[in-house]
């Protein structure tokens, strides 16, 4: 019996580390969830459930808010499913807000393939900045006192992109 309570003391607290929860100050064409722990392929699922509600309501694109600041690595299966959420929502979101602590420039070279996939301007903003995330993807405006750090100027991969072939 000990032993039982001893592993369902480990299975708990890895629940309780790996979660994907939706912001309170989500509303209307505005969606935020923050990632604590390790991201798994459920979470992705879970959230993906969340945000096509949202933009079922919106003719719109919508701004996303992805606070990544308590994230500590993800399976490949949830970069897998990460992969098809951000290809079923190329329509849906127009702006994209990453939060981290870590360093812009190494967010951004994680997260270019996803924000290329997605297609959506996405702005870097570390965890003090996050209203100032919140302002961006309400207003597509930015603060002029605060840095901009462009992660993927949201123009789609071939943007200006003529085939050498077409000079000839």
């Amino acid at each position: 019996m000990r032993d039982f309570l001893k592993d369902w003391e480990g299975v708990s607290s890895r629940m309780e580390t790996q979660m994907i929860e939706r912001l309170e100050q989500s509303h209307k064409a505005v969606f935020g969830f923050k990632v604590t722990g390790e991201l798994t392929a459920d979470d992705v699922t879970n959230i993906s459930e969340q945000l096509e509600n949202c933009t079922a309501q919106h003719k719109k694109p919508i701004g996303l808010v992805a606070d990544l600041s308590d994230m500590h690595g993800a399976t490949w299966a949830a970069r897998w499913e990460e992969m098809r959420f951000l290809s079923r929502h190329t329509d849906h979101v127009a702006r994209l807000a990453v939060i981290s602590n870590d360093e812009w420039e190494d967010v951004s070279k994680i997260a270019l393939v996803a924000a290329a996939a997605l297609q959506a301007q996405t702005l870097y903003f570390q965890p003090s900045e996050i209203a100032h995330a919140w302002h961006w993807v309400k207003m597509a405006r930015t603060d002029d006192s605060m840095p901009t750090r462009v992660m993927y100027p949201g123009k789609g991969l071939f943007h200006n992109y003529t085939p050498e072939y077409m000079g000839v």
